[in-house]
């Protein structure tokens, strides 16, 4: 990983550091966080409180114009991109980095006029720190808005909201001439939301699940509006499901609610997938509007591999793993099912033990950003969690699992296992009697705006998790 060059990469996942730009970054939320006593002890109370940083949180920053400034912005990777932030002033988004958006405003006054950080709820950031605010926008809409400005104080202080909108107007479209949304879109969007959450995850035949699923996938999306909003609240639900059953996450959860930020820190979401039904998968993810990004593949030895999807309107990001041999990795294993190997290494187990990552299994884990050593070392302090060895450990990137969590393993699972040879005896009685390892909360630290992953050190993490060896 080398700092960036001016001239774009051939490979657009060809992630690279850009120090140049963190600099610039670190310096302008440097200014914010001086000037706003607000934003300064929440900075605070994050890192003491949550062990996150205050600068994984930020959504945008709105600057001051200045001669030259835009093409250094282009120069460090930044390009104008539509919303604009208000008329006759730009936003201008990173194309290879994980940076906040940039603003530019016309006009005198600081350099920075304004710094945002997303939270999942503006109203519960408001009841956190007792603010009383009456937020800008609709409730369920795509963007909600409170703001701090002290006495005196040039650059204010905000907390957004957003689903599936990428602009600026509380009111956008339609609703900014009507100032409010259509007529029974809240109502809409709690049900489409309802529906994803009611669901049935639990089938004897995987394939019913699938179809089921499919089909469900299709309403949700048509209640919802969109594909992109469909897919902001499948997600809310993913997590949450994922979350019910894994203590390190309610604890940090817990932690963050504290502050009224929910987990708008979110990383990547983490599902695993047979072979024969990963195709469809992904089908369903490109349905709610993701892309594909990179393929994964660590090795000859791996056993493993992943597609990376990100949807741009959310910015949600998925890694999606799979069982795979050496020879496979070069075939479009996202679009054509694979037979099952004889074997299943890790990923194949895993869904055997605990079912499909989108029916009965949920999320292996959730990745978020974090002090990374602020975390490890508050959830054991706090709660007794424990953090496995790091499997990335770079200044521009670390990575860990927290301890897994175990969870039961029903009879007929494992007796399927059992008569396929999958596993033997003593471990057909180990996993009915403890059970077998099912997830992680993910302890992330980015830095110089790296948007990849260590693709030979996941492969070893994956490795001292397979159930087989707890």
């Amino acid at each position: 990983m080398t700092p960036a060059a001016t001239e774009r990469s051939p490979n657009p996942y060809d992630w690279k550091l850009w120090p140049e730009t963190q600099a610039l970054v670190d310096g302008w939320l440097s200014s914010a966080l001086a000037a706003n006593a607000f934003a300064a002890d929440l900075a605070r109370r994050m890192e003491n409180e949550t062990n996150t940083r205050f600068h994984d949180w930020v959504d945008h920053i709105v600057v001051s114009d200045r001669p030259g400034l835009s093409t250094r912005l282009e120069t460090l990777g930044y390009a104008r991109k539509a919303p604009s932030y208000a008329a006759g002033a730009p936003a201008y988004a990173h194309q290879g980095g994980m940076f906040p958006r940039i603003a530019l405003v016309p006009g005198g006054g600081p350099d920075v006029r304004e710094v945002a950080i997303k939270v999942e709820s503006v109203a519960a950031f408001s009841r956190a720190h007792d603010l009383g605010w009456r937020p800008l926008g609709d409730p369920l809409g795509p963007f909600r808005i409170g703001r701090v400005k002290g006495a005196g104080e040039a650059t204010s202080f905000a907390a957004v909201e957003r689903r599936a909108y990428l602009g600026f107007e509380p009111f956008p479209g339609e609703a900014a001439r009507e100032g409010r949304m259509r007529p029974h879109a809240a109502r809409d969007v709690l049900a489409a939301r309802d529906l994803w959450l009611g669901r049935r995850r639990r089938f004897d035949d995987d394939a019913e699940g699938f179809d089921a699923t499919e089909s469900l996938l299709e309403t949700v999306i048509g209640r919802a509006g969109s594909r992109d909003l469909a897919c902001h609240l499948v997600f809310e639900v993913e997590r949450d499901y994922w979350q019910s059953r894994n203590r390190a996450a309610q604890v940090q959860k817990a932690r963050q609610d504290k502050l009224g930020l929910g987990w708008a820190n979110h990383d990547h979401h983490t599902f695993r997938s047979s072979r024969r039904f990963f195709p469809r998968l992904i089908r369903m993810f490109e349905s709610l509007g993701f892309s594909l990004r990179e393929r994964f593949h660590a090795g000859e030895h791996a056993g493993w591999g992943a597609q990376i999807l990100e949807n741009p309107t959310t910015g949600i990001v998925i890694f999606a793993d799979l069982d795979l041999a050496p020879e496979e990795a070069a075939a479009d294993f996202a679009h054509h099912p694979l037979p099952d190997l004889p074997r299943p290494n890790t990923v194949g187990l895993w869904v055997g033990l605990h079912g499909e990552s989108i029916l009965e299994g949920g999320m292996h884990h959730l990745e978020a950003q974090f002090d990374f050593d602020g975390l490890r070392d508050g959830l054991k302090a706090e709660a007794g969690v424990e953090t496995m060895k790091p499997f990335s450990d770079f200044p521009f990137l670390r990575q860990a699992f927290t301890a897994g969590e175990r969870w039961p393993v029903s009879k007929p699972r494992a007796d399927r296992l059992l008569s396929l040879g999958w596993i033997d005896a003593e471990q057909h009685a180990r996993f009915l009697r403890e059970g077998a390892i099912g997830s992680h909360l993910e302890n992330l630290q980015r830095r110089d705006g790296y948007k990849g992953f260590n693709q030979n050190s996941v492969s070893a993490i994956l490795k001292a998790v397979d159930p087989r060896l707890h």
